[in-house]
């Protein structure tokens, strides 16, 4: 078992003993109050009161020290607690019944942790041998728009580090944060380029989330980075772009665009980024930017001929299916592609994600998810479902329940664990999919 997770299953014990013992001291402590003073049993007050206030120290010292063990070695420990639930513990913890109450939704939330990490790790340790990940060629995560790939906070999330688990090689587009389309398409290629001839393994399968999609197409399709991609799956791209942006854009006033440009600009610099461009990544992400982004480098459907189809299947308790691509979902380009596609001889496919309510996002896409929804209907909280599809397969992962997949959730930029859809073994069979191709 994983040393963390070990260390949350002892912390989980520790306050489970402490509650349980702490209800059975409680009740016995007063209930031989009440006989001594209601019946002098087993000895007057006046004779049995220091043995009895002696046996009340020394509980709380003992269920002192088994809840301060268990409580810090959750807190330093779990994931899945977040910041919402330690502040609640800690605001809660001297309020007599709300602190039982706020100890039993800490021991629940990190109890489920410890379950599901469990079987997680048994389902690696099981397929360990098969490697399902290790791919003919490495991974090349691409980070979307207002991001930078650091060592300290990974966009990935959990995601690298399970792939690597099942036999990936990893790669990240180390691009800059904001830069319009075509200077990020630049950067990617340079960095492709870089990685194959610096480690001779031909081409890369890329993943790439968010505005990276864009930037992937653009890379393919003008830059020269064709030869060295052997598949493209974008990840809540919005390839058709974001209605909303558009909206807020016109009503905006320039000034505070400028400001708000200038700000993100200054501080992208000092982070890192040559060329920070914010009012320019924007631009692109709207409906007018991508659609002059297709007309130039040509959108999936008037590269290819193919007839349009949807199959849905159930995958962990999500609806997915194939859209824009081939009649079998699983094969290749079409023999039908034209021979000026730069995507041929390129497998493409996309995913696309919903949020179920407002509510069920984190900030800001709990503020976001309902005017993305006026203005372009189900998305998960950014992107809308039409902007997503692109290429020869669409996955369209639906919530069952209330919670849904927003687009954070499709990088695990929270750490959490949703109910009914494991983000990172949806990677994992991205990937290993990827394998089964002879990629």
């Amino acid at each position: 078992m994983n040393p963390r997770i070990a260390a949350c299953r002892f912390g989980v014990i520790m306050l489970t003993i402490f509650w349980w013992t702490c209800l059975a001291a409680t009740l016995l402590l007063g209930a031989s109050l009440f006989t001594i003073l209601a019946a002098g049993w087993p000895a007057p007050w006046a004779d049995a009161w220091p043995t009895w206030a002696a046996s009340v120290a020394v509980t709380v010292i003992i269920e002192s020290l088994v809840f301060w063990i268990g409580i810090i070695t959750v807190y330093v420990t779990s994931v899945q607690l977040g910041l919402k639930i330690r502040v609640i513990g800690i605001l809660c913890g001297w309020i007599p019944v709300a602190n039982l109450i706020a100890l039993h939704l800490i021991i629940r939330t990190v109890g489920d942790e410890v379950r599901f990490e469990s079987a997680k790790d048994r389902l690696d340790r099981s397929r360990a041998a098969q490697r399902i990940c290790a791919t003919r060629y490495p991974v090349l995560l691409v980070h979307g728009v207002f991001f930078r790939d650091t060592k300290v906070l990974n966009y990935w999330g959990r995601v690298p580090a399970e792939l690597q688990r099942n036999g990936a090689v990893i790669y990240y587009g180390e691009h800059q944060s904001a830069a319009s389309v075509p200077d990020s398409a630049r950067e990617l290629t340079e960095r492709i380029r870089s990685i194959v001839e610096t480690t001779g393994c031909g081409k890369v399968n890329v993943i790439a989330h968010s505005k990276g999609g864009l930037d992937m197409r653009c890379a393919i399709a003008r830059c020269g980075a064709a030869p060295y991609v052997a598949s493209l799956t974008t990840i809540n791209t919005p390839h058709r772009g974001c209605g909303f942006a558009d909206y807020l854009l016109e009503k905006i006033p320039l000034a505070a665009q400028k400001q708000v440009e200038s700000a993100y600009n200054a501080a992208a610099a000092r982070l890192g980024d040559t060329q920070p461009d914010f009012m320019t990544a924007v631009h692109d992400l709207t409906q007018a930017g991508c659609a002059r982004l297709n007309a130039e480098i040509g959108d999936w459907n008037e590269l290819n001929c193919a007839a349009n189809h949807a199959v849905g299947v159930a995958v962990g308790g999500m609806a997915t299916g194939t859209a824009n691509g081939t009649s079998n979902g699983t094969s290749g380009n079409t023999a039908g592609v034209a021979a000026a596609d730069p995507f041929a001889g390129i497998v493409c496919q996309s995913v696309g994600s919903k949020l179920a309510h407002a509510t069920t996002g984190k900030f800001p896409l709990n503020f976001t998810y309902p005017l993305v929804k006026w203005f372009d209907g189900p998305n998960d909280g950014l992107v809308s479902q039409p902007s997503f599809p692109w290429g020869e397969r669409f996955i369209w992962l639906e919530p069952n329940g209330t919670r849904g997949i927003s687009h954070a959730d499709m990088i695990d930029l929270d750490r959490e664990n949703i109910p009914g859809f494991d983000v990172r073994e949806f990677y994992v069979q991205i990937v290993a999919g990827l394998k089964q191709r002879g990629l």
